[in-house]
């Protein structure tokens, strides 16, 4: 290990209230404190400890009940590691605390001789895709778990994509080649086996029946595969399979400048639309050291909230039509176009603007836009009373989701689950609220809560949380500042074209930014926000070059979908139908 760094007040977040803890309880001398931009209280342990650490975070008084994210990075070809433990390879954990609203990201390093580390799926259960995702594309192993095997590429993919040695370019690669023993070799290798699953195929009288549902079905939402067990109609257990939309946005960053990575992340969550920019160019400022004026802060705010709406009416049309109700979804399509109307109109695309840009926005308001955003604002009321009453209330939609699929607060947090899908269950956490960002703190809003955890609360809760939506809009438009689009900062977004006609200094930076990009300072910075389902993040490693060394990215859907079989089990066929519907995930959000 390298020499090491001493925790003193001079770091910020060094004083942390769980650093103290930590040091308390295992020893100031066996922890290495990592400052890093984001303030997040950043510890490496050794791998030893590592178990001990987590179950002590765990089960701490106000606990970090969340595993909020774990994957890992290639630190081979990084430069710029100011003094941290030598590491060729780094596993990182990010707990969250909703009781003390507060997280910790725990780190170890590994040697590329020895890339094995225990399991924490005993521990939390969601730890296990995210370990399965880590040791597909980075090769670490997880001694322990339950089944470590391919979860985001096909069974048969040679390689860990995730390697700094690994090609990152389809130019890089030989030829790609089908041939009729290879596509056979494939069809093979998604043939479900139960076994591989620890399923038995039937009891002592008679076999279960085991249903394949997606990768290609309407009520799957995506290219998405779960295949049921079933005794007769009730669901014995079930096994989610995914990757089918995985596309190496992490990878992609790793080869894209700062800016020209923006509109990958609008394909994300492909429904959230500029959402999706917000919390990458948000943890970049912070890399940099920007702050926005505050009519982008209100211009990004109005914007991510349209996309709040938009996403959360093709939920509510999608949901209700899964249930049986079909007129809906054409009423809510309508409006969700005259939402992308208004969008159109301010950024020049619909569902993809890529608009959001680091240090602002791509162009200011139009003139007119008010007009617009009022008549929506105006008109979009009566239509959510409507839609509540007609379907929300609507008998048989009650009686097919209340009470089915239900979770409790402490299922929902061992789980990852954030977002509507988390505050349905009575837990009170907002990030918009509870760590207000791109000015949240200034605008009047309530947050939506239910208490039942159950597929009915969870479609009621987005209908509110469109309302909401509404009141913050509403709020830009009666309030919007005045001032520039974009921060006056060399890092940011090329400057003004007239500003470049003008002088020198200008017109080298515009040059150098278009051709090369921005060079970010070395740093680690990780922003949430909260997103259309859940909590979304970005986490960005610079090592002081034109493009991202490592862009980790953290989506609600993810977690949620690995949820299922613990919700679904002893339930029917049909219970399975709504409680899909009420995730509200998006496959390029889960694979990404």
């Amino acid at each position: 290990m390298a020499e090491e760094v001493r925790i003193t007040p001079e770091f910020p977040g060094s004083e942390h209230e769980v650093v103290r803890e930590l040091r308390s309880r295992f020893g100031a001398d066996t922890l290495v404190f990592q400052a890093t931009v984001d303030r997040l209280p950043t510890l490496w342990v050794q791998r030893s400890q590592l178990i001990d650490v987590l179950k002590f975070l765990r089960h701490v008084p106000q606990p970090y009940s969340m595993l909020y994210d774990l994957s890992g990075v290639d630190e081979r070809l990084r430069q710029h590691r100011n003094g941290l433990p030598a590491a060729d390879f780094t596993v990182f954990y990010h707990l969250l605390s909703i009781e003390r609203n507060s997280d910790v990201r725990i780190k170890v390093a590994l040697s590329s001789e020895d890339l094995h580390l225990p399991t924490a799926t005993g521990i939390w259960p969601n730890a296990n895709w995210y370990e399965r995702e880590v040791w597909d594309l980075l090769g670490i192993v997880f001694d322990g778990h339950p089944l470590l095997t391919r979860i985001l590429l096909p069974p048969t993919w040679t390689g860990h994509p995730l390697r700094k040695d690994y090609p990152a370019r389809a130019t890089e690669f030989d030829p790609f080649m089908l041939n009729a023993a290879k596509q056979d070799l494939e069809q093979e290798a998604l043939l479900f086996k139960p076994e591989q699953w620890g399923m038995t195929k039937g009891n002592a009288t008679e076999d279960f029946m085991f249903l394949n549902l997606g990768p290609n079905h309407p009520s799957a939402h995506g290219a998405f595969r779960i295949v049921v067990q079933l005794d007769g109609e009730e669901i014995v257990d079930c096994v989610p399979d995914i990757g089918y939309h995985h596309r190496g946005a992490e990878k992609m960053a790793e080869r894209q400048t700062w800016h020209s990575f923006i509109p990958y992340t609008d394909r994300i969550d492909y429904l959230g639309g500029v959402m999706n920019n917000l919390p990458y160019v948000l943890a970049v400022e912070k890399l940099a050291g920007i702050e926005v004026p505050d009519r982008v802060k209100t211009i990004r705010v109005m914007l991510a909230e349209f996309f709040r709406i938009s996403s959360h009416l093709l939920f509510l049309g999608t949901y209700i039509q899964d249930v049986g109700g079909m007129t809906p979804i054409f009423f809510m399509f309508t409006d969700r176009m005259k939402a992308f109307d208004v969008i159109e109109a301010i950024t020049g695309f619909r569902m993809h603007p890529a608009w959001y840009r680091i240090g602002g926005v791509a162009h200011d308001l139009p003139r007119g836009w008010d007009k617009l955003v009022r008549e929506f604002v105006d008109w979009m009321p009566k239509r959510l009373d409507e839609y509540e009453k007609a379907a929300m209330k609507n008998s048989i939609l009650i009686g097919r989701t209340r009470h089915v699929a239900q979770y409790d607060k402490e299922q929902a947090l061992a789980w990852g689950v954030t977002g509507p899908g988390l505050r349905a269950t009575g837990v009170n956490f907002d990030l918009r609220k509870a760590r207000p960002y791109s000015g949240y703190e200034n605008f009047d809003f309530d947050v939506p809560l239910a208490q039942n955890g159950d597929a009915y609360d969870r479609g009621m809760l987005r209908l509110e949380e469109m309302r909401q939506s509404l009141r913050i809009i509403r709020q830009c438009l009666d309030n919007m500042p005045e001032g520039p689009y974009k921060a006056d900062h060399p890092l940011t977004c090329p400057p003004p074209k007239e500003r470049t006609l003008k002088d020198i200094e200008t017109l080298i930076t515009h040059f150098l930014s278009v051709s090369w990009g921005p060079v970010m300072p070395a740093g680690e910075s990780c922003q949430m926000i909260e997103a259309t389902k859940g909590i979304n993040s970005y986490y960005v490693t610079s090592d002081h070059s034109t493009m991202s060394y490592r862009t980790r990215i953290r989506t609600p859907s993810y977690p949620h979908l690995q949820q299922i079989p613990s919700v679904i089990r002893g339930s029917m066929v049909p219970d399975l139908i709504a409680l899909l519907a009420s995730i509200d995930f998006v496959m390029a959000d889960v694979d990404r």
